[in-house]
């Protein structure tokens, strides 16, 4: 057996309740090839699936309590922290945000299987006053049907298991080493995602006191849109004097609203 398989193996449910808190705090740790890992010492009795489930609960509520809490409390604004933390670009808050306007509190249940709504779903859920109880019930369901998933996966290919472990024990120290630069890669192109996205952003913008210096003057070359989702708006119902507001996924059936004589600036928080 590989020192990887065996340090898994004798610290088994340390190491998963570490990594499934860490995903779920925000941290770009994926938790998946633990949970893999240990389904697969499951199916050959060397751990239990039951107590897996049970660290994986454990692991997963408190951060996501915290996070839902800490967006019932202080709203929008903590959706951007958590952004930085995860490496997420911003986009995936709006995703997360439509998913709740199409299918309700429903969205818990299946966002931890969607990279970056997972670390989002439960903010968003405290910011639309999705209520405790039914939350907890929710969050508690998702986390179990997320880890059994993964965890049922492992103990169905468990055999393949001990022939990884071959190959990883012929391999060596370089299991390890390819493992760590696999995560650095992981985090890398997170990192990579993210400068893109705020670049492409950059193209051309124009500063909130150079707007609203124009606004004053009543500048009639101008027409401000707000695109904020109606989450953000319910959340924060505080605009811009005048400004059109348009959710940016309808903006292309409300064109004929938008001016094509005038300078438009958009905005989205």
């Amino acid at each position: 057996m590989s020192d990887a398989l065996e340090f898994v193996l004798a610290y088994g449910y340390a190491v998963l309740f570490a990594f499934v808190l860490a995903e779920q705090v925000g941290l770009p740790v994926p938790a998946v090839p633990v949970l893999l890992t240990v389904g697969g010492l499951a199916g050959s009795g060397r751990l239990s699936i039951p107590v897996a489930l049970a660290v994986a609960l454990a692991a997963s509520l408190p951060a996501d309590l915290i996070w839902y809490e800490l967006g019932r409390r202080r709203g929008v604004g903590v959706l951007g922290i958590l952004c930085r933390v995860s490496l997420e670009p911003d986009s995936c808050v709006r995703r997360t945000e439509n998913l709740f306007l199409r299918y309700g509190r429903g969205v818990l249940l299946f966002a931890k299987f969607v990279p970056g709504l997972s670390t989002m779903a439960p903010p968003l859920a405290g910011i639309v006053r999705i209520q405790r109880g039914p939350f907890l019930g929710l969050d508690s369901a998702a986390a179990l049907i997320w880890s059994g998933a993964w965890l049922a996966l492992g103990y169905a290919f468990s055999d393949a298991l001990d022939l990884v472990a071959a190959v990883a024990s012929r391999l060596g120290s370089w299991v390890l080493l390819m493992a760590g630069g696999a995560l650095a890669i992981y985090v890398l192109v997170k990192y990579v995602q993210r400068r893109r996205f705020y670049r492409s952003l950059r193209t051309a913008r124009i500063e909130p006191e150079e707007l609203r210096r124009r606004l004053d003057l009543n500048d009639n070359s101008l027409v401000v849109i707000d695109t904020r989702s109606a989450i953000d708006v319910d959340a924060v119902p505080q605009t811009i004097p005048g400004a059109l507001w348009i959710p940016a996924e309808a903006i292309s059936t409300h064109r004929q609203d938008i001016p094509s004589d005038r300078e438009v600036v958009v905005y989205c928080s």
